[in-house]
This record gives structure tokens, sequence and C-alpha cells, in this order.
């Protein structure tokens, strides 16, 4: 019987697979829109962004207000838990149609420069995260 021979590194474990519900911020699913000079966005659940998160909208076709779809905003308010006020002029929108179609609206954090930890010295046992970047919640 032939033997085999590795010629690379076989690690000691193998990296858990990134699973989106292990991240904050999150996307959400998106239950309305309030259109104006700024949009508000109201959400299925309470929201972990914050002022300065910057998100994209996906909103597919049959729900109305597509003209937003893939545009990206700032969250300039935060009203209440489940809902975000965001920079996007959506005064000449279409109405937003609340449905329950397969595919469903959603808002989502997308990443900018501003991602990670503020300090990162060995000394310090107290992790600080720039607010709004993306945050590993996974199980130890």
């Amino acid at each position: 019987m032939a033997s085999t021979v590795i010629s690379y590194p076989i690690p000691a474990y193998s990296n858990v697979p990134i699973e989106p519900q292990f991240y904050k911020p999150r996307q959400f699913f998106i239950t309305g829109l309030a259109l104006g000079q700024t949009t508000t966005v109201t959400t299925s659940m309470p929201m972990d962004y914050v002022v300065g998160q910057q998100c994209r909208l996906l909103i597919p076709g049959g729900y109305g207000s597509v003209e937003l779809n893939e545009l990206t905003g700032f969250v300039i308010a935060i009203p209440n838990p489940t809902q975000v006020t965001l920079d996007i002029n959506s005064q000449n929108v279409s109405a937003f149609i609340s449905t329950s179609l397969r595919q469903t609206p959603q808002i989502v954090a997308i990443g900018d420069v501003n991602t990670g930890q503020i300090n990162t010295t060995v000394a310090n046992s107290n992790l600080t995260n720039i607010p709004g970047s993306f945050i590993n919640i996974s199980p130890q």
C-alpha cells in the first residue's frame, strides 16, 4: 500500500464558516417606508444601526418604491428601535406597498473605512469598536 505525502501545512482546527447572524450590524426586512426629503425605513425587528451607519436598500419589484433599489445612504436619525432615517431624497418615488411576495425588501449595512477596532494594543483588554463597524459576535 502506498503512503500519501502531504506537502502543505494542516491547520490544527478549521475556521468556522462566516454566518451573517454572527455579525452586527446585520440586514433587516423592511415593512414600511416614509418618503420625503429623507427616507424613514421601518423594519420588522429592532435594528443595531447607529447614526452615521452606511446602508443599502434592496427593494424587489412588486413592493413599489423600486426607484430606491440599490441606493445607499447614511443613517441620520433613529426615531425608534425599528426605524432609521436615511439621507436619501425620496420625494418623487412611487409609494411603498406592503405585500407578502417571496422576496422581501431589506436594508443592509455596508462596509466602509470605519471597520474594526480603535484600540488594538495587547495591554488594553477592553476592545473599543468604531460606531457602525462590523463586529464578530460568533459564539465561542
